[in-house]
This record gives structure tokens, C-alpha cells and sequence, in this order.
């Protein structure tokens, strides 16, 4: 009998793809064989979060994700929650260490209920996606 492969799923927008973003999924890769991630719905954010500035389309983020080798697999997510977890199939749900507050126990609690294993993922200190911006922004107002 073959093993079980595990497959691990975690969450974001992946906009503005950089360093710790790639970190995050090797971090990710070691608790499974098989990768999973999900991006938001590009039109979710838009539609909740009406300042928000996405780079990339859902699609083309979709298709930055499925180039990388760590990554097996790419799904689309409107929030983090419930839903989003029944849609999938997976294993291991990698939250960033900075996921906290009252959705995020919730969906804990969901995984807990239903056998999952929930691991927390350490931030590539320095980096992160509102300082890339930020840092870009700096520039074009020069």
C-alpha cells in the first residue's frame, strides 16, 4: 500500500509576490508532500476592501503561483473561513503566526473538529507585501 499523501493548503493574496512569500511556502512544503494555495478572489477584495490596490489580477496571480515548483496546486478563496475550508481537500492548514483574532479561531476550531492540523508559519522578518507598496509608492512620489 502506497503512503497517504498529506497535502498542506494555506491562505493569501500573493499580490505583489516577493521573498517571504516563497518562504512561507517552503515552510509550508515540509509539514506535507503536496502543496496547496489559495488567493483571493481579486473581485472579493475589491469589493470589501474598496482602497485596496491589487497588482495582478486573480488570474494572473493564479498563474505566477502554478509557475513555482513548490506549489502543486491553486485555488481561489473569497475569505478565510468555514467555506473556504470545506471546499478543499487538505490536511495541515499553515496560518501565518500573525493570523490571530476571531475568524482564525474559528477556522482553527473547524479544523480541530474535523481532524486537521493546524501549524503557524514564522514572517521572513523585513519583508512584507504593505512595505513593498509603500516602499513603491515612496518612489513614484519623487
Amino acid at each position: 500500500m502506497a503512503d497517504r499523501i498529506i497535502k498542506v493548503l494555506t491562505f493569501g493574496v500573493f499580490d505583489y509576490f516577493h521573498l517571504g512569500h516563497l518562504r512561507l511556502f517552503k515552510q509550508a512544503k515540509k509539514y506535507g508532500d503536496y502543496l496547496i494555495i489559495a488567493v483571493q478572489n481579486g473581485d472579493y477584495i475589491t469589493q470589501f476592501k474598496p482602497d485596496a490596490k491589487v497588482l495582478y489580477t486573480t488570474e494572473e496571480r493564479i498563474e505566477i503561483l502554478e509557475a513555482l515548483r513548490i506549489v502543486d496546486q491553486v485555488v481561489v478563496y473569497d475569505t478565510v473561513g468555514i467555506p473556504a475550508l470545506e471546499s478543499v481537500e487538505f490536511d495541515t492548514l499553515a496560518l501565518g503566526e500573525d493570523h490571530i483574532g476571531a475568524r482564525f479561531d474559528e477556522v482553527t476550531e473547524w479544523c480541530d473538529r474535523h481532524g486537521k492540523q493546524v501549524v503557524r508559519l514564522k514572517r521572513t522578518p523585513g519583508i512584507t507585501s504593505s512595505g513593498i507598496k509603500a516602499e513603491i509608492m515612496k518612489d513614484i512620489k519623487r
